[in-house]
């Protein structure tokens, strides 16, 4: 049986996470591929959870990442292509980008919505030139068939994130901070 050195073993996890965040590039479709992707996660989201459609009926706009790539091994990072939808129309693409730090191993990869309940929460996020996500946010992860609702105490927060689809592995503790940045397709 062979070990892996520590070496070893970053190496693979710092390929593993640029092959995966390769794999998240929009390629010569530009916009056309990532609303197609944002399409079908928004129709994979609304299906496993119900209780989402009503969610996204009260929202002032929606952030639809649909695979951001994420691995870590002390120090860690994620990244991910997506759409801003207002009114159910593209009106903006958005990349984000994550840093940790801590005792962390691993890599996973999944989809994640925000919906901006608020006008307010809206227009500050599209007048930064990179929003950073912090203590504003309430996170709702849905576990198996668990139903979320927007009359739960979260529809009272300005902006909500609902986070599904992980596939992989990743644990630990750390400090981390995502920003969500404007681009061009």
């Amino acid at each position: 049986m062979t070990s892996l050195t520590r070496r070893e073993l970053a190496l693979g996890l710092g390929s593993t996470f640029l092959l995966g965040a390769c794999n998240n590039a929009v390629g010569g479709n530009g916009g056309a591929r990532i609303d197609a992707r944002v399409d079908a996660t928004l129709a994979e989201m609304y299906r496993r959870f119900p209780g989402t459609q009503n969610l996204a009926a009260n929202a002032n706009g929606l952030l639809v990442m649909p695979l951001v790539t994420e691995a870590g091994l002390g120090l860690g990072g994620a990244f991910g292509r997506g759409a801003l939808r207002v009114g159910g129309i593209t009106v903006d693409y958005y990349s984000t980008t994550k840093a940790s730090a801590g005792l962390q191993i691993g890599a996973q990869q999944y989809a994640h919505v925000l919906f901006f309940m608020t006008e307010d929460a809206l227009m500050n996020f599209r007048r930064s030139p990179g929003w950073a996500a912090g203590a504003n946010i309430e996170y709702a992860i849905p576990e198996g068939g668990e139903t979320i609702a927007a009359e739960t105490t979260t529809s009272l927060a300005p902006v909500i994130a609902v986070i599904f689809g992980q596939a992989g592995l990743r644990i630990g503790a750390t400090l981390e901070g995502v920003k969500y940045t404007r681009i061009i397709p």
